[in-house]
């Protein structure tokens, strides 16, 4: 009889553990601005999305977009406001190296979002680092130790991208497609290469540039552009801007 009453306890409990409701908050981790990682209580995410995945295939002086990496698709309140603040300090970053270097602010922009999607620990599978995507060698170029400090990272981003667009006459596409590809690329198909990736990497970030609400500057970049005309090898005449 004893052993009987106690196989029915054992039954009654394991039934319990199983009928009893799933847990309803998990640890996440996050780096703040300081470079601290916070730990928070936070319901877990059902599903993330992934973010731009770098296409590049070739050498350049930087980097085009990060690597895989999963974000969640909700954010907790802390979470929000600690992006919130760090967007913030970015920002007066990007108007003080936009005045030292005389490059539009919202053109910095639309390069960080295309690069990194603000993400300052972005890091690329060529392993081009930060906000603005610089491969090691070219940041020791430009004078940046640490290529995941903003500030460090936005100078050295934004005095290549000055040298690139006065090396171009002010070309946006050229000076883009240089910063993506490489000024050797650029000058070697005397324009924008014909490579994909460099290609569609100047069509979002000019996407993003001239956009309503951008806030670029007036009439950056409205010169005209020359028209050029070529004949292709079946004969056909093509006209283009590059």
């Amino acid at each position: 009889m004893r052993w009987h009453r106690f196989q029915a306890v054992g039954i009654l409990l394991g039934t319990l553990v199983l009928c009893a409701p799933p847990a309803q908050g998990q640890i996440v981790s996050y780096l703040n601005s300081d470079g601290r990682r916070v730990f928070i209580n936070a319901d877990p995410t059902p599903a993330t999305r992934k973010a731009k995945t770098s296409l590049r295939g070739f050498t350049s002086l930087a980097g085009a977009m990060p690597h895989t990496t999963q974000t969640p698709a909700a954010s907790s309140p802390e979470m929000r406001a600690a992006e919130l603040a760090n967007r913030q300090k970015i920002e007066v970053m990007i108007r003080e190296v936009s005045a030292r270097y005389n490059v539009d602010p919202a053109l910095i922009r639309a390069v960080i979002e295309t690069e990194s999607n603000w993400n300052s620990n972005a890091i690329s599978r060529k392993g081009a680092l930060g906000l603005m995507q610089l491969v090691p060698g070219t940041a020791r170029q430009l004078g940046v130790d640490n290529a995941f400090d903003p500030k460090q990272n936005l100078d050295g981003g934004v005095r290549y991208l000055h040298t690139l667009l006065e090396r171009y006459n002010g070309d946006l596409d050229r000076a883009l497609a240089a910063y993506n590809a490489g000024p050797g690329a650029v000058d070697r198909a005397r324009g924008v290469p014909r490579y994909r990736e460099t290609r569609e990497y100047v069509q979002k970030v000019t996407d993003s540039y001239f956009r309503p609400g951008s806030d670029r500057l007036p009439n950056a970049f409205n010169a005209s552009r020359p028209i050029y005309r070529t004949v292709a090898e079946d004969g056909r005449v093509v006209f283009t801007n590059e």
